[in-house]
């Protein structure tokens, strides 16, 4: 199957930013797009304690009752899933995009997408799901987990869509975010849309003929681009600029060599990701 646009959504809040940011990339990549709802049936284990003092019969009884209970679960689940994959649908078409595909499984969210990543060109998700807490810097766990499984694009989104029309790389001359500059000149996911890359670093002539590279690669593409290195913490300093510059989508590479290394594993990038009120293309 050709490589695809894929949304994963849920009864969360961010399900309608996910459904309208996957509909925006779908059309600018000319890409097949496909949303996803995966049924997770894994029951938490103090659910299913049952007392030894039952007699026999009364908890063969207890456990068909159980049974039926998860059976109606299920059922209840998978109805919900195909109503919110409908209404996905509708709303991507209404957006002017071809009618979408739909996939629901059951299993983990993790698990279901490290089997189809072959067929992921871009996975675009939530900041949170549905059973996550609900405190706007919170990150879902599932997030943090299919950052570190997948091995492909991916854009966390806020809950609502806003067009992007600035974007920010954010640029360490590590091999990720070099791949990522090449990458971006050939996408036509962000035509016509002028590209900020940013060095968060002292003035030297490696980071100037880092940045000057990245800029001339983009431009070359007929990419509009423009650069900055700014010295200061990673973390404070690219959300100056972003606030600076009107920045509404920011790139990053998942792993670095430098301080931007530490996103997903250490503070900096979580951080970047917990407390981002913009969508975030993650880079791998």
């Amino acid at each position: 199957m050709a490589e695809q646009v894929m949304a994963a959504i849920d009864g969360s809040t961010f399900s309608e930013g996910v459904c309208d940011y996957a509909a925006w990339a779908s059309l600018a990549l000319d890409a097949p797009l496909t949303f996803l709802h995966v049924n997770d049936n894994h029951r938490p284990p103090e659910e299913r304690n049952l007392s030894g003092n039952l007699r026999a019969g009364a908890r063969e009884r207890l456990l068909d009752e159980l049974a039926q209970l998860d059976e109606q679960r299920a059922k209840v689940a998978q109805e919900q899933g195909r109503l919110m994959l409908e209404a996905a649908s509708e709303r991507a078409i209404q957006k002017g995009g071809a009618e979408p595909g739909t996939r629901q499984r059951n299993g983990t969210l993790v698990e279901t997408l490290e089997e189809l990543q072959a067929e992921i060109r871009l996975l675009v998700i939530g900041k949170r799901g549905e059973m996550a807490h609900q405190d706007g810097d919170h990150l879902g766990s599932n997030l943090e987990r299919v950052i570190r499984t997948l091995h492909r694009p991916i854009l966390m989104v806020p809950p609502g869509f806003t067009l992007p029309k600035q974007v920010m790389l954010a640029f360490d001359g590590s091999k990720t975010t070099r791949k990522g500059v090449e990458m971006l000149a050939k996408s036509p996911l962000f035509d016509g849309i002028p590209v900020h890359v940013v060095i968060v670093g002292a003035e030297t002539g490696d980071n100037r003929s880092q940045l000057d590279w990245a800029l001339k690669t983009l431009r070359d593409a007929g990419h509009e681009a423009e650069g900055a290195i700014r010295a200061g913490d990673v973390e404070a300093t690219l959300h100056a600029y972003q606030e600076a510059q009107g920045i509404d989508l920011l790139i990053m590479g998942a792993y670095g060599h430098s301080r931007i290394r530490h996103l997903l594993v250490g503070s900096t990038t979580s951080e970047m990701l917990r407390k981002s009120r913009i969508p975030v293309l993650l880079l791998r």
